[in-house]
């Protein structure tokens, strides 16, 4: 399971609820022909997303910036900085 977020469960959340309540109440017909062909190209759209940008920016060592998930801290500086009352370390704020 690769690293997420709050923000991705809630997109997933979204797209869930608004595919299987509202359209499901709205347009039977219509989601009974496609209720698996959404989840199948959503997942295809990820692999081909996943090759495609294999091949157009790292295979010419372009690097992707540090959001895509490359690094699995929270981005923020004094996340390595130590909680505990009175120890010092460079660069960190003393409690």
């Amino acid at each position: 399971m690769p690293y997420a977020k709050a923000v991705h469960y809630m997109s997933w959340a979204a797209v869930g609820i608004f595919f299987n309540y509202y359209v499901y109440r709205r347009f039977k017909q219509w989601w009974a022909r496609h209720t698996y062909i959404l989840p199948a190209a959503l997942d295809a759209g990820v692999g081909f997303m996943g090759v495609f940008l294999f091949f157009t920016l790292q295979s010419h060592n372009i690097s992707g910036p540090e959001c895509w998930g490359l690094d699995v801290s929270d981005h923020c500086p004094l996340a390595k900085c130590p909680i505990v009352p009175g120890i010092e370390v460079h660069g960190c704020p003393v409690l």
